[in-house]
């Protein structure tokens, strides 16, 4: 049975965060983030109402100084059991800049601040996405996006094609977070802890809602997809439930992609859309 003082932080209560916050907060302490302080007041008195011990303190991760002091609430409330982050915005949210200041800087900044709280069974989990497998990135540039510091990392994206546009930084960006996780497996490995990514596709969220209504092709990318509908947001948080699990205690330093199959068919489409066993049928 855990300790009562274990704490689970979650960066952004919206989307994936609500949901991850009342599947790992049961008999932990729940220490909860967001940008917007009146969401984070609606979903601290949400979760209270239902039972669960929590603390809220405004985080914006794309400024330092708010990262710091959100990570430093953390050991006055317990032991880091748990930390998920996800907090982020989508293609056409920001300009290119916005959005490698928050889904690429913002996301160092976070697994800085909480490294030095990690401790033997810490596991953290970072919200990638699914358009990272999309990204065009070369191998010269994806060693630069898991090592450079981050003061040199935007000198390393901008020579590549389609980073000047906002559906191109959001790819680099989340390229960037599991090729940082990847790295930084070891370190974190040191502390006795685990740090990984999970990879959204499609999740019926309001950034998702956002993306549709602003153009984007999501209806079509749905009816694309093996599983053959949109994901829900308790989807990740069951998937992220079990990588902090002990059932999930070798598994680091790597990326669960969870798109209903989205991914594989944009890849595939056209060479296995057939059942394979017809290939090896007689024509009579």
């Amino acid at each position: 049975m855990r300790k009562a003082e274990d704490v689970v932080a979650i960066i952004g209560v919206r989307g994936f965060g609500l949901p991850c916050a009342r599947r790992l907060g049961r008999g932990r302490r729940l220490l909860i983030g967001d940008v917007s302080g009146e969401i984070l007041r609606v979903a601290e008195a949400e979760l209270t109402g239902e039972g669960y011990d929590v603390t809220s303190c405004r985080i914006d991760v794309a400024e330092p100084d708010s990262v710091r002091a959100f990570a430093e609430r953390v050991p006055g409330l317990g032991r880091l059991n748990s930390m998920v982050l996800t907090a982020g915005v989508s293609p056409r949210m920001a300009p290119p800049e916005r959005i490698f200041a928050i889904n690429m800087l913002g996301v160092i900044q976070v697994m800085d601040a909480f490294l030095p709280l990690a401790q033997p069974g810490t596991v953290a989990v970072l919200i990638a996405s699914s358009a990272a497998y999309m990204a065009p990135v070369p191998a010269e540039v994806e060693r630069e996006l898991a090592l450079a510091p981050p003061e040199l990392l935007m000198d390393a994206v901008r020579g590549v094609a389609g980073a000047d546009t906002s559906l191109g930084a959001y790819w680099l960006a989340k390229r960037c977070n599991q090729l940082r996780v990847k790295a930084a497996a070891p370190v974190w490995g040191r502390r006795g802890a685990r740090i990984v990514t999970v990879s959204p596709g499609l999740i019926s969220t309001a950034m998702v809602a956002f993306e549709r209504e602003a153009g984007a092709p999501v209806d079509e990318a749905i009816a694309s997809t093996a599983a053959g509908r949109i994901g829900v947001p308790e989807d990740i948080a069951a998937a992220v439930e079990w990588l902090v699990g002990p059932e999930a205690s070798y598994i680091t330093g790597t990326d669960l992609l969870i798109d209903g199959g989205m991914t594989s068919a944009v890849r595939w489409i056209g060479a296995l859309t057939e059942d394979p066993r017809d290939r090896n049928r007689q024509v009579s």
